[in-house]
């Protein structure tokens, strides 16, 4: 049993209390990571906010660390390797087994309840189990117990500190544009929603897929700014009664791709007649659960142009976070102009800070 550190979401509270906890050895096919950095991502207030998930719990999916231990049965990996950590899947199911394993037949199970499959935590307080293995993590957290499937060994080009966000916003937003639909070069694009996840989008489509038209919408002058310097073409005010003049004048034959990180369905809808003939509308953000969508089935019908979602930028982690680190050492995705340090026990400033739009990448380093 390891005694650590970890921030606890107590049942009837949205803050954060950084506790000493009991974290168990690793068990088959698992290992522990001393973390040294973690990113806030917006799915951590879903799962805040959530039912799904069983408090008290630890939150955290974007971890990055060292090896300390490898459980019965871990291959591959061995204490000392730099990891960085993403989501969990069962490696068995027909997505798993055709490498699309972010559509695990398992996921929800895997990574939403703050439960290994057999109902166990790794982690304890004075006997009271504390949930734990949250999107194969629990990062927040001073050391994790995670399933060798959901995490990918690193060389150490990138700072660990910088790696932590590949786990889940940066590949979900570059995976939105280079894997679910294959922007192809000197297309349109339309990202709306300039956080962490669209920037990433915004930098894959310009710079590495090579759209010739990137439009940044956001409510925030700050990140629209932002996103003029990181790839984006044009940036728009969402918020704006003249939005959708500006973007038809911008793309006077519809725009070829949209990108949805913002889960606000009304300016979704706006951006349907935007879409060119055969132009397709991705859905990228945490929607709610009873979120619905209106829009005229003829314009898809008539034009050719389709909807599809994506789950974590439909990523194969083992190989899609090596390429991402690949084209950051190229300077061809510089997600370094995205990211604010913080402290570990700043967690709940660095949470606010996000929430207010304030920070894009928030990311808390675990003290050395």
């Amino acid at each position: 049993m390891n005694h650590i550190k970890a921030a606890v979401l107590w049942p009837g509270t949205d803050r954060l209390s950084i506790e000493t906890l009991e974290l168990e050895n690793p068990r088959e096919g698992e290992v522990l990571v001393k973390i040294v950095a973690s990113g806030i991502c917006h799915s951590d207030m879903v799962l805040r906010d959530a039912s799904i998930t069983t408090r008290p719990v630890v939150l955290g999916h974007e971890g990055a660390g060292i090896i300390e231990q490898v459980g019965p049965g871990v291959s591959g990996f061995k204490p000392g390797d730099r990891v960085a950590m993403s989501y969990a899947n069962c490696g068995d199911c027909p997505s798993c087994q055709s490498e699309k394993p972010a559509y695990c037949f398992n996921f929800v199970g895997l990574n939403f309840t703050g439960r290994r499959p057999d109902g166990s935590t790794s982690l304890s307080k004075d006997g009271k189990t504390i949930g734990s293995h949250i999107c194969g993590q629990s990062a927040f957290a001073s050391h994790a117990i995670c399933p060798q499937g959901g995490i990918v060994k690193v060389d150490d080009s990138v700072p660990l500190e910088l790696v932590a966000p590949f786990g889940c916003g940066f590949q979900t937003g570059a995976g939105a544009v280079l894997n679910a639909l294959k922007v192809p070069k000197n297309s349109s694009v339309m990202v709306l929603g300039a956080g962490a996840v669209g920037l990433s989008a915004v930098m894959a489509a310009a710079y590495i897929a090579g759209a010739t038209t990137v439009i940044a919408v956001d409510r925030h002058q700050s990140r629209l700014d932002r996103a003029l310097t990181v790839g984006a073409t044009h940036a728009v005010q969402g918020a704006s009664a003249n939005f959708v003049v500006e973007v038809g004048e911008i793309c006077p034959l519809g725009v070829d791709y949209v990108f949805d990180t913002t889960a606000y369905l009304p300016l979704v809808e706006q951006c349907i007649p935007l879409l060119g003939i055969q132009g397709s509308l991705c859905l990228v953000a945490a929607y709610p659960l009873d979120a619905k969508l209106s829009f005229p089935v003829s314009a898809f019908t008539t034009g050719g142009r389709t909807i599809r979602g994506t789950m974590g930028g439909d990523s194969d982690i083992q190989r899609f976070i090596p390429r991402l680190l690949d084209y950051h050492r190229q300077g061809l995705f510089p997600v370094e102009k995205l990211v604010r340090y913080y402290d570990f026990d700043e967690i709940n400033l660095a949470i606010d800070d996000s929430e207010r739009g304030e920070t894009i990448k928030a990311v808390v380093r675990m003290p050395t």
